[in-house]
């Protein structure tokens, strides 16, 4: 089977949603997701940003939506893993997306216990600490172009 053109793949927030549905393969989610996970963060993964998650697992927990994905990395690459998270950030979507685009302050979710960390929580907040210290968030690239259209349904509601 071919590989899809990333284009054809991502431009709209409901194919990203429709391929962390619980139900679709690992393998399919790892063709769409690792892909849009390591060009968005290129640039950190090269100059060794991420180091301190090489070989561990995160999961993040989007509750409402049923979505859990773990990350791990290896070999300077994000991936998907079937294996379970050493550490756990749970949260809704809304929350999630408010992470992601920093509309909100990571610290004060946290806090406010919209958005929790499990398992190693020293884990837990260096990934939330890499994110945070994205001065520009998810914003850019694919990953930006879909969370700025999550956002956009998100106020709709």
């Amino acid at each position: 089977m071919s590989a899809l053109p990333f284009s054809h793949v991502l431009p709209a927030p409901s194919r990203l949603i429709a391929v962390v549905d619980p139900r679709v393969p690992l393998a399919v989610k790892r063709r769409v997701i690792e892909p849009l996970l390591n060009r968005t963060f290129a640039e950190p993964l090269a100059e060794g940003e991420f180091d301190a998650l090489e070989e561990r697992r995160v999961t993040l927990d989007v509750e409402d939506l049923g979505v859990r994905l773990t990350l791990t990395l290896a070999n300077e690459r994000f991936a998907l893993s079937d294996a379970a998270g050493e550490a756990t950030i749970r949260g809704g979507w809304r929350e999630f997306l408010c992470l992601a685009t920093r509309r909100e302050d990571p610290d004060a979710m946290f806090f406010q216990r919209r958005l929790m960390i499990e398992g190693d929580t020293e884990l837990g907040l260096t990934v939330k600490n890499l994110l945070d210290s994205r001065e520009e968030g998810l914003s850019q690239g694919h990953l930006g172009e879909v969370l700025r259209k999550l956002d956009a349904l998100a106020a709709r509601r």
